[in-house]
């Protein structure tokens, strides 16, 4: 089983869908997770109930969504691996700091105690400003993966960095055998 934990990058949320719909359809069982955020808040780029009713159509399972549920994750839920896609920066930096005050750190907490790989798809606006060294603690870490990313508008977003969700399957694959996929940045 592999864990698909989905954080706050709104605008992303659409593609993380389409990727975990493809890891399903691959024949992969899914654990969803969804931080607070992603579970409670609407937005511009849709309302939550629609996203909860997406995921739990394409798991077929409850989402986990409280810290109390992720807790378990590991040695309890064992899973093969966990991605967190969209990872926002905010996720990103309370992982770097080890800070698990939210649903998907405690899961990433939790699956990362039994030495299996975590696979980041980074969607967040300060990736190249105040995010940048978290990139490189996180990148530094055992058992720690990201998807490819590059920046997804230079000329208005400057330090912006948004993962190619469609390289999410090949890292995963990659980081299955103890590799990162590369080019770590494109």
């Amino acid at each position: 089983m592999i864990g698909f934990a989905i954080c706050g990058s709104f605008c992303t949320i659409k593609y993380a869908l389409d990727e975990l719909a493809l890891l399903v359809n691959m024949g992969n069982e899914i654990l969803p997770i969804m931080s607070e955020n992603a579970y409670n808040t609407d937005t511009r780029f849709g309302r939550c109930i629609d996203i909860k009713n997406s995921v739990t159509d394409i798991c077929k399972k409850d989402i986990i969504h409280t810290i109390v549920q992720a807790e378990p994750i590991g040695p309890y839920i064992a899973l093969e691996a966990l991605i967190i896609c969209p990872c926002t920066g905010n996720t990103l930096a309370k992982l770097a700091c080890g800070i698990t005050d939210t649903t998907v750190c405690m899961a990433a907490k939790a699956h990362l105690r039994c030495e299996r790989p975590l696979i980041i798809a980074l969607a967040t606006n300060d990736a190249l400003s105040a995010n940048f060294k978290n990139i490189g603690t996180l990148k530094n870490r055992k058992n720690i993966y990201f998807v490819p990313m590059g920046q997804d508008d230079a000329e208005k977003k400057p330090s912006s960095l948004i993962a190619d969700f469609k390289l999410l399957q090949t890292t995963l694959n990659f980081a299955l055998n103890g590799k990162q996929y590369q080019p770590f940045l494109i």
